[in-house]
């Protein structure tokens, strides 16, 4: 059955639009919470409310929010590889196409739900859907994620990501060269007011700090190596593009959609290439690498013979 929530606007999220102000109020994804709007779900004093609608101090909401669907079996995931494991974390090299957990809309594979298809435990910490993860990566990039197996590592994890002190490096093809050839970039990244399914640098955004260093330079493109301080989401494609060097594929965030399809590629060149950190039961040192997969290698090799 459906529930209704009823409440009046918290004066301090009076003037706040409708999706913002329902995923700091009800816990949704801010996604969720502009379905529910679009669907008519959302009603202040009786009118129903768009998501970009503001929210206005002293009125009566009501959020109907349906019945939850019945969590799908977990299935085997194809091509996700476990590269490090013991009784409190699993590291996988996670492929393209695959989600870290299960969201709404997502109907396609998961890093959650292939582990719980190989019989691998995953600790019950933090919200139904995204037990045992402690970061992400985008469907769209490909590499490296820790996946915590008990409560102590998940803790102990989470910790580590907030303090910074987790080692992640990624590899990014990008568009043209640098300048200068290494340096940081440090730009604030929040949701584009203009396009609801991408981020940009915007001034109210969350900090954001990446450090850049050009590995190799070819005509019309550099490698990358990028080592993120923060982790907001679509970060490095934000900051990339923002410099007008998107990573390469990347048509999402600005790249050449001619050179993407003269190069084959369907998603960013973007790689999770490393991931180091101080192991959450004993605290010696866990560092994992992984190589390019077929698509970038091949991506790239065609980049440094030429193809513009």
């Amino acid at each position: 059955m459906a529930e209704t929530r009823s409440l009046p606007v918290p004066d301090g999220l009076a003037g706040e639009r409708v999706d913002a102000a329902l995923a700091r109020l009800l816990g949704l994804s801010r996604t969720r919470a502009a379905e529910l709007a679009e669907a008519g779900d959302v009603l202040l004093d009786g009118r129903v409310l768009g998501k970009s609608d503001r929210l206005v101090a002293g009125g009566w909401l009501e959020v109907t929010l349906p019945e939850a669907p019945a969590p799908a079996p977990p299935e085997p995931v194809p091509g996700l590889d476990v590269v490090h494991e013991d009784e409190d974390i699993v590291v996988v090299d996670k492929p393209v196409g695959v989600a870290a957990h299960p969201s709404p809309g997502w109907q396609g594979p998961t890093v959650i739900g292939g582990l719980l298809a190989a019989g691998y435990r995953v600790a019950t910490s933090g919200a139904a859907e995204r037990q045992g993860i402690v970061h992400r990566l985008d469907v769209g990039t490909s590499g490296l994620m820790v996946v915590a197996k008990t409560e102590l590592a998940y803790s102990a994890l989470k910790r580590a990501f907030k303090e910074r002190t987790v080692e992640k490096v990624y590899h990014a093809l990008v568009q043209g060269h640098m300048d200068p050839l290494a340096g940081t970039i440090d730009a604030p990244v929040g949701r584009d007011p203009r396009h609801d399914y991408r981020f940009a640098v915007v001034a109210d955004g969350k900090p954001a700090v990446t450090h850049y260093t050009t590995l190799e330079a070819m005509p019309g493109a550099s490698l990358l190596e990028i080592d993120l301080e923060t982790g907001r989401t679509h970060q490095i494609r934000v900051h990339t593009s923002a410099m007008r060097h998107p990573c390469v594929g990347d048509t999402t965030y600005g790249a050449d959609p001619v050179l993407a399809a003269r190069l084959g590629l369907t998603r960013q060149w973007l790689h999770a290439v490393r991931l180091g950190f101080a192991h959450p039961r004993h605290g010696r040192d866990v560092v994992v690498t992984s190589d390019y997969p077929a698509d970038l290698a091949a991506a790239l090799a065609a980049m440094r013979e030429g193809v513009r």
